[in-house]
């Protein structure tokens, strides 16, 4: 059980500081450097709303991320944790 918390506790971690990581940065250089954030970009497109439009693809890329992670720890330890409580032979739970 303990391996498992540890698990799902990093993945939360991952998953956050990657969304809210970006989002933070984002709102420090709105507040702390508004002129490089208004200056427009090779687009036309100011640098701000820029970053604002790439914030949907790094939440989309936390979500992938938390994805992969449960698939790849998390999810076999909880198969271990599920066969371990209920048997080697019944490992799925009974309703």
């Amino acid at each position: 059980m303990r391996l498992l918390r540890r698990a799902s506790r990093r993945l939360r971690r991952v998953a956050t500081f990657a969304a809210l990581g970006y989002f933070a940065v984002f709102l420090t250089l709105t507040v702390e450097v508004p002129s490089v954030v208004t200056r427009p970009a090779p687009s036309g497109l100011p640098i701000g709303l820029v970053l604002a439009l790439v914030q949907l693809p790094v939440t989309w890329l936390a979500v992938v991320l938390y994805e992969f992670i449960a698939r790849r720890y998390v999810d076999p330890l909880a198969r271990r944790v599920r066969r371990h409580a209920y048997g080697a032979v019944d490992a799925e739970p009974r309703s």
